[in-house]
């Protein structure tokens, strides 16, 4: 993808559908100009609020999930939110037909091995919709994709059909045991690097289990990449409000902006300490 292309846009879109599954709200949302441009990793800012309050409400980043087309309109973006702050539950209570202003897609995806690899794909809860199309894209490079999915119970949990549907193999963590195994998604994390023999591990999440990854990745000797949630104000890059610390290519501290150099940046770059 050329620089230029990177770029994103700022479009009108409109609310096609939205399907509520346990704890979790699947919207469809039309793009145009935006799921063009995406890649696995990358995300789009949604203005949220009622036009005459939104001043009061910054905009709100969601991975993208997935991108289909929408007969003769162009191209859907599918966002999953989990309602739980103001602009999260506008969103998640907003009628179909509400229009929505977007800037999409942002920031740099998951970057894709050469050669088929064994991956190991780690994600929590809403977190995880990223993972899916990754999984779609690995597979399509002829790598063997193991998932380890993990949520607090099942309602958080993204869909364990899809996953199997996507990965070769698919072990699921919840932290009360309503489905899968109980216990943390990050103990589970020994089983499935042995198990899996991955040489590359995606992983998004909430930041201690991405820490969590970037080490377990690195004693396995294995390289791994990881999509940072943090809030970016602007979405451009232009504000500096969604700095992460990182060590550069020279081994010297410094900071990268997740809406523009990340927000998926290599695990064992990222100053977890710092964080």
């Amino acid at each position: 993808m050329s620089s230029t292309d990177r770029r994103p846009v700022h479009v009108g879109g409109e609310l096609l559908a939205s399907r509520a599954s346990g704890g979790l709200v699947h919207l469809s949302v039309l793009a145009p100009g935006i799921g063009e441009r995406f890649r696995p990793g990358t995300a789009v800012a949604v203005s949220v609020g009622h036009p005459v309050s939104r001043s009061r409400l910054a905009r709100r980043s969601y991975w993208i999930h997935e991108v289909k087309p929408v007969g003769g309109r162009g191209l859907a973006v599918g966002l999953v939110v989990e309602p739980r702050g103001a602009g999260s539950r506008w969103l998640a209570e907003a009628p179909v037909g509400t229009p929505l202003e977007l800037t999409g897609p942002l920031g740099r995806p998951f970057a894709l091995p050469q050669e088929p690899v064994a991956c190991l794909l780690v994600a929590e809860e809403y977190a995880a919709a990223p993972i899916f199309p990754l999984a779609l894209r690995l597979r399509e490079r002829g790598c063997a994709v193991t998932l380890l999915l993990g949520a607090r119970d099942e309602a958080h949990l993204m869909s364990a059909l899809e996953a199997r549907r996507t990965a070769r193999a698919v072990t699921v963590v919840t932290a009360d045991g309503s489905v899968g195994r109980a216990g943390r998604t990050a103990d589970a994390l020994p089983e499935a690097l042995a198990s899996s023999g991955a040489e590359v591990v995606y992983a998004a999440g909430p930041t201690a289990l991405l820490h969590a990854v970037a080490a377990a990745a690195e004693d396995h000797g294995a390289w791994s990449q990881v999509a940072l949630e943090v809030p970016s104000p602007c979405a451009t890059g232009l504000c500096f409000g969604c700095q992460v610390p990182v060590v550069g290519e020279a081994g010297t501290p410094r900071s990268a902006r997740a809406c523009v150099d990340g927000p998926v940046l290599r695990g064992d770059r990222v100053r977890w300490a710092d964080l």
